[in-house]
């Protein structure tokens, strides 16, 4: 054989190795985000997820791949989302905004790892069989936030000590209505007040439940923990203030919005936390194996400045209890 040919056969070998070395590299893993809401109001809560994820070693188009997927409020648009990205193959699904969004990666696969971040009774909405040992292909966080309504509202008396009337915001077309009504309404026949139930479960029902609740003259506003209202924060809390009803709310998110104070669990914390939970599984662990967690950290958090435009004079002794107070 002749030099000339030798070259050659060598030129074309070298260049087919490279081919075949990226032939044999795995292919970049895919994960599933699945929401109930819009993306605009979780871009800070996606970002936890995101930094929970990096310490597990996995960064965002680098060397795993994020598919995003917004059901914009529409919960029936879910199960059809979900089902696009079990077609897409992901390796996980991670299922945020609520049970709803969590029932419906469920429905669409037993075998894809999935992630939630749901309500407080895991077990009974059918995500797992145990809480320390999930089974299944499910694992996540666990949100214990309907049961804090009554100290929500123990916490509102105490910032308004003459408030009788107080009316409760509720989505009827979420999982935990009854239970947070039922709650409520245990918690003020105990302290004698009344309640007005409002009900909302689309953008265009909140102005007329806020009005309706100024009509029946509701001293003040409870607004439940549903990912819906979470989404539309920012026009609860503007509605508030433009109708001057002072208002407890579920995650410090509507007190930095202008809210005027929330009680609750971290939802960026959950976020994180579930962030830490996909690197694992991307890294070979089983959601079976992980147990389900709760809330770390509750937070306290008094918007001062919104307060003073409602005229309101926040007792010291609350003042001391905040976790953070916004001035």
């Amino acid at each position: 054989m002749n030099r000339r040919k030798i070259i050659t056969l060598l030129g074309g070998a070298a260049a087919a190795w490279p081919l075949a070395a990226r032939a044999q590299q795995p292919a970049m893993p895919v994960i599933g985000f699945l929401n109930s809401a819009s993306p605009g109001p979780f871009v800070r809560l996606a970002d936890a997820f995101r930094q929970g994820l990096r310490e597990g070693g996995y960064v965002e188009g680098r060397n795993v791949t994020i598919e995003y997927r917004w059901a914009d409020g529409q919960f029936a648009r879910l199960p059809e989302l979900a089902t696009e990205l079990v077609h897409r193959k992901v390796s996980l699904i991670v299922a945020t905004g609520g049970t709803v969004s969590a029932r419906a990666a469920k429905e669409a696969t037993a075998t894809i790892p999935i992630l939630f971040i749901a309500g407080p009774n895991p077990i009974g909405d059918g995500l797992v069989t145990s809480i320390n040992r999930p089974g299944g292909n499910a694992t996540g966080v666990a949100l214990y936030t309907s049961e804090l309504l009554p100290k929500r509202l123990e916490l509102l008396g105490e910032l308004l000590p003459r408030a009788v009337t107080i009316a409760l915001l509720v989505n009827p077309s979420d999982a935990a209505y009854e239970l947070e009504t039922k709650g409520v309404e245990d918690a003020m026949r105990v302290t004698g007040r009344q309640m007005v139930l409002l009900g909302a479960s689309a953008e265009g029902d909140f102005e007329p439940a806020l009005v309706s609740a100024v009509r029946q003259r509701a001293d003040a506003l409870l607004v439940s923990a549903n990912p819906f209202f979470t989404g539309q924060r920012v026009q609860l809390v503007a509605l508030a203030a433009r109708l001057a009803v002072p208002a407890g709310y579920p995650w410090r998110e509507y007190a930095d919005a202008g809210g005027l104070m929330s009680y609750g669990p971290s939802i960026a914390g959950a976020y994180h936390l579930i962030g830490r939970y996909a690197g694992r599984i991307l890294n070979g662990e089983r959601p079976a194996d992980l147990s389900v967690q709760g809330p770390t950290k509750y937070e306290l958090v008094i918007n001062l400045k919104t307060a003073k435009a409602l005229g309101l004079t926040v007792p010291p002794t609350l003042l001391a209890r905040a976790d953070e107070v916004i001035e």
